[in-house]
């Protein structure tokens, strides 16, 4: 928590945390960086010696053992490659495990409202931005970055041996510092429009596959396969675009490196001529001119992986510094009798949408339980939902608070919620696997037996019975091989597992058939006695066996207090005043 609060208070500060734990390899890799490139000049001092020593005086003792040198030299360096790159894999694993586990803990500690502000694809994009992250400091491009300072040390070194061309390297590295910097400015522009065209492509692509039973059943493929193309393509000229002008600055940094080439051969035989330098020095300054080029042609043909680095860590950063639901209570609670008080409650989805109309939720107030079977009715658009979104903790109020046998539902971290209040939405979500599994996901510690239990109440053990491999049912993705009815009964065995003392519904019975609404009513009023359980409904028959009702009507309470008073009014068309205080 300590950790999660610091990323919060120093956006930047996430990096740091995750890199902490691979500093130690990194300054490894750095110390083996150092002398692989000190055993690259072992090249062109050999040349320098063979040339001015070797051959000039006929030394082939001399020779003998710079051959045996420059063998061991080799054999080293390659030691010390192949030991930097099980290195720079161990940070690029470390990393990736690091980075996961941080961005799922993130997201699963945001605020629903802010899950919900935006579409599925956005939160995928941000795996991929973990992988450019994780591939951008743990693969080739990091080595590269640990190079880049050694190359003081070559352009040093060709100062020492081959002064006359020192003034052209340094122009030369000028040049290509300008071609990278131009690189960075158009590629990076490119690469960002090409990103923005795929994330709308993907977004559309998800769209398809959680909508394919829709366009399957109404035979819209047709009117959504342009929509498809016209984004693909999209992505496809702005791809092009990009890899167009990386590609320029790729071959006009080859480009520079012959002319670099050219220029230190020309100009280093001019001063050979006028004996300012030797062969030897010239051809050994050629190389050290080669290792010092090289990094910087792959340094501007890198800018597209740089780039991308810096928009999805500058993503990643945006997230972390996100604000979290409360985690912790920091204080064990008994279990709570189940008393709901709602004090002038009011709820917008954002400031803009209070500011230009009213509110979803406007002044509630009102009393349910300890206990009791409660009803929330009203039309579509009502707040029926946002209700008990808000009763649960889901949203946190524009105004007003919801209290929990006096405690102040918002000071609950989001684990004791949910132990005390449990919630069943109307669009209810399964996972893949079987039918235990599902179930036991709210408590994965939880016995058989409690199981069993919850599936008992829920009616799931009648569905079970059913199916040939009973509880070990494989139910599908968001459990497709179930009916509607039989997802809804599992959904609620999920939320009566840890068998919390209020209990949250949505339409709890609008994909049964009759007998099977009968049975699970009976068992929502077998647990009334010793539960809160509030849901939303259309069902009136329902309302007769409810203790209390509420009547919404555009966010305000039209009605509220016993079913049988409400009942009464809603029958002879009363709906004047309200009663605020309701229970059992």
């Amino acid at each position: 928590m300590a950790e999660a609060r610091h990323a919060r208070e120093t956006p930047r500060g996430w990096l740091g945390l995750v890199l902490r734990p691979v500093a130690g390899p990194l300054r490894e890799v750095l110390l083996v960086s150092l002398f692989v490139n000190l055993f690259v000049l072992a090249v062109p001092l050999f040349v320098l010696q063979v040339y001015d020593r070797v051959i000039a005086h006929a030394g082939m003792t001399t020779l003998q053992a710079l051959v045996i040198g420059m063998a061991v030299a080799i054999a080293f360096d390659f030691v010390l490659r192949q030991a930097r790159s099980r290195v720079v894999q161990r940070v690029a694993l470390r990393l990736d495990a690091e980075l996961g586990r941080r961005l799922v803990d993130k997201l699963r500690r945001l605020p629903l409202h802010l899950l919900e502000s935006r579409p599925a694809g956005a939160w995928q994009t941000l795996f991929r931005d973990l992988e450019t992250v994780r591939a951008t400091l743990g693969g080739a491009s990091a080595v590269l970055l640990c190079d880049l300072p050694f190359l003081a040390l070559f352009f040093l070194l060709i100062v020492v041996f081959a002064a006359p061309v020192a003034p052209v390297l340094l122009a030369m590295a000028g040049l290509m510092a300008a071609l990278a910097l131009a690189s960075a400015w158009l590629v990076g522009r490119s690469s960002r429009g090409e990103r923005a065209a795929a994330r709308r492509r993907d977004e559309l692509v998800g769209e398809l596959v959680q909508g394919r039973t829709t366009i399957k059943s109404l035979g819209l493929g047709a009117a959504l396969v342009p929509r498809w193309e016209d984004r693909h393509a999209a992505a496809i000229e702005a791809a092009l675009e990009r890899g167009s002008r990386a590609d320029a600055f790729h071959n006009a940094g080859h480009a520079v490196a012959i002319l670099t080439t050219v220029a230190i051969v020309s100009v280093g035989a001019l001063a050979v001529l006028e004996q300012q330098m030797t062969v030897g020095a010239l051809v050994a300054a050629n190389i050290l001119a080669g290792r010092f080029v090289g990094p910087l042609v792959q340094l501007s043909s890198s800018w597209r992986t740089y780039a991308g680095f810096r928009e999805s860590a500058q993503r990643l950063r945006d997230l972390f510094a996100l604000e979290e639901e409360r985690a912790e209570t920091g204080i064990a609670l008994p279990r709570p009798q189940g008393v709901i008080t709602v004090e002038g409650l009011s709820f917008h989805y954002d400031a803009a949408a209070a500011q230009a109309s009213r509110n979803v939720i406007e002044e509630l107030s009102f009393r349910l339980g300890p206990g009791g079977l409660h009803a929330v009715i009203g039309a579509n658009g009502s707040g029926k939902t946002t209700l008990l979104k808000l009763l649960q903790g889901l949203y946190r109020p524009a105004a007003g608070r919801v209290l929990l046998d006096g405690m102040d539902v918002a000071q609950l971290g989001r684990e004791q919620i949910a132990d005390c209040i449990g919630y069943v939405a109307q669009d209810c979500f399964l996972f893949d696997g079987t039918i235990k599994d599902n179930i036991a996901l709210a408590d994965p510690r939880a016995s058989d037996a409690a199981i069993l239990e919850a599936a008992r109440r829920a009616g799931v053990q009648e569905v079970a019975a059913q199916l040939p491999d009973g509880f070990m049912t494989q139910i599908g993705e968001g459990g497709h091989r179930l009916s509607g009815g039989q997802r809804q009964r599992l959904a609620l065995a999920r939320a009566l597992l840890r068998d919390p003392p209020v209990l949250l519904l949505d339409e709890p019975t609008a994909n049964l058939d009759r007998e099977a609404r009968q049975r699970v009513v009976a068992n929502l009023l077998e647990l009334a006695r010793d539960h809160t359980i509030v849901m939303a409904t259309h069902s009136l028959d329902l309302l007769p066996q409810c203790a209390s009702v509420l009547v919404l009507r555009n966010g305000r309470m039209l009605l509220g207090g016993p079913a049988s008073e409400v009942l009464a009014r809603l029958q002879t068309g009363s709906a004047a005043g309200s009663v605020s205080e309701v229970g059992p």
